[in-house]
């Protein structure tokens, strides 16, 4: 109730559409100057009581789908096709829409809104009419070609709309801005889908046919007329939302009439729903023949239709199946097939193709590392020799829905494997770097300092090396994060950012180790020189 009081603030704010009746009809003597200020009493006071009669409806009645003032400049249309008397030309109209399978609700709902109307009249010179109608009475007033009544019903002063009204509105005013542009070339302006429906909401799309007239067309090609009106149709849908002020989105269609000829002779099944469930805002008597030929099963697809719509069950068949076929041989196998290879590459060996893939991960993996289980390469070997490779050799030429299934499920199953797979990779790869690092560090102080386990070496190179300032001090704390770094990844708490950052620092180490080496040499090569 609050959201739907908030969208209608701004247009309670207008004037409402009626209000100028009271002023119009009402008894007053010639020359004599209406009140300006009495004049807005009165609006105000309408547009209150108003707001009366719509919170009660609202609330007592939630399913209601829109609640509007009719123009009253419409009024008489209503007279003229007496569906309301002649002497409520001077009332303001309440217009009521409720959903179809509420039908029977209505003459319960007149009676007790009438009598809420007949209280609030109390307070007001303005008589009014109440009108509840559900969508089908709309649009049977449209199949009756009596466009100005929807017309007028979409134009009414919106007091409560769920979505229906707006739709109608925006579809409307489209209509009028085509038809003012080239109304010699359309010859039907019609409605579908939730509108029609009767289900539409404040965000639903308004679907929309417009057909063009091309059988008179002479100075352009008929594809050229239909790019040319398709391009201004399209133009007017923004102008047409705006000047509505909702949000529904217009989704117009634009087809020539040749064209929709051919479809319908053909039997095209949108063609033929367009036609039975369609409802014209607009037409110059071609729209509404085709749907009394329809309704009377005069509308018949020629042989030559049959015979097309007959093949395309088969042709949904074979489709289905190639695409069956190819969720294997593209998804399925490039699934495994380049995860495969990405774990042979993070071992060191390059980019392999089919055949050596799964030759591969079952050399390295499963025969000479033991890593992998061999029911996981049987996954493998299944999808990339017996389908792929099936496939490419014209073994496989289709799959069941079900072999599908089970191959998604066993690719689940080993890519997760593979998962774990990489981490053991990772693991192995970094326990190698650490071991290398600390066999390579140690190696080159053991020929530095006389110790041999790894506790002297350190406390040897602290003290001959470090204190005397041979070696810079950072390399000690290298040397002590070197160590500490292979029992943390013994104990499994060691990362691959701190495996890199060890490896980076030993580097430092090493380098300067092999400098101090070669410096010595040097100095004992220039010694021997001299002796």
């Amino acid at each position: 109730m609050a959201k739907d009081n908030k969208s209608n603030k701004k247009q309670e704010e207008q004037t409402i559409p009626g209000m100028e009746i009271d002023h119009k009809y009402s008894e007053k003597k010639p020359g004599v100057p209406e009140n300006p200020e009495k004049m807005q009493k009165e609006m105000d006071k309408t547009k209150k009581e108003l707001e009366k009669i719509k919170n009660f409806i609202v609330k007592k009645y939630s399913f209601i789908q829109s609640l509007s003032i009719l123009p009253p400049q419409s009024i008489n249309f209503f007279v003229e096709e007496e569906e309301v008397p002649k002497e409520t030309e001077k009332y303001l109209h309440l217009y009521v829409v409720v959903p179809e399978e509420k039908i029977k609700k209505i003459p319960e709902m007149k009676k007790e809104i009438i009598k809420q109307v007949e209280v609030v009249q109390k307070t007001l010179k303005q008589k009014i009419w109440l009108q509840i109608k559900t969508p089908v009475d709309i649009w049977e007033v449209a199949l009756d070609s009596k466009f100005e009544l929807s017309g007028a019903i979409a134009m009414s002063f919106p007091l409560y709309d769920k979505g229906f009204l707006g739709a109608l509105r925006v579809a409307e005013i489209h209509k009028s801005l085509v038809l003012q542009k080239f109304e010699k070339y359309v010859v039907s302006y019609v409605v579908g889908g939730s509108l029609v429906r009767g289900d539409a909401v404040k965000t639903s799309d308004v679907d929309v046919f417009v057909i063009i007239n091309d059988t008179d067309v002479k100075r352009m090609p008929r594809l050229e007329l239909k790019e040319r009106l398709r391009s201004i149709i399209y133009q007017y849908i923004g102008q047409a939302e705006d000047l509505a002020g909702v949000k529904n989105k217009l989704s117009p269609q634009i087809y020539l009439l040749t064209d929709f000829w051919e479809s319908v002779k053909d039997a095209h099944p949108v063609i033929f729903t367009f036609i039975r469930d369609g409802v014209p805002l607009y037409d110059r008597h071609t729209f509404m023949p085709w749907k009394a030929l329809l309704r009377m099963g005069k509308l018949k697809p020629s042989p030559e239709a049959i015979d097309m719509f007959m093949s395309m069950g088969d042709q949904t068949i074979k489709r289905a199946k190639r695409v069956l076929l190819d969720v294997v041989i593209q998804d399925i196998f490039y699934g495994v097939s380049t995860p495969s290879q990405a774990l042979l590459m993070l071992y060191g060996l390059p980019p392999t193709n089919v055949k050596e893939t799964v030759k591969e991960m079952k050399r390295i993996f499963v025969d000479k590392e033991k890593m992998l289980e061999k029911k996981y390469y049987d996954i493998l070997e299944e999808i990339m020799i017996k389908y792929y490779k099936g496939y490419e050799h014209g073994k496989v030429k289709e799959v069941s829905g079900k072999e599908i299934d089970r191959l998604l499920k066993n690719m689940e199953l080993y890519l997760k494997r593979l998962q774990e797979l990489r981490e053991q990779i990772e693991k192995r790869a970094q326990e190698k770097t650490i071991e290398q690092i600390h066999k390579d560090v140690f190696e080159l102080l053991k020929g530095l300092v006389k110790a041999k386990s790894q506790k002297e070496i350190i406390a040897e190179f602290d003290k001959k090396f470090i204190k005397t300032r041979q070696f810079p001090p950072q390399n000690l704390r290298i040397l002590n994060d070197i160590v500490k770094a292979k029992t943390e990844f013994k104990k499994g708490k060691l990362n691959s950012h701190l495996v890199n950052e060890a490896r980076k620092n030993a580097s430092i180490l090493i380098n300067d180790l092999i400098e101090y080496n070669q410096r010595c040499e040097l100095v004992n090569k220039n010694n021997n020189k001299k002796e």
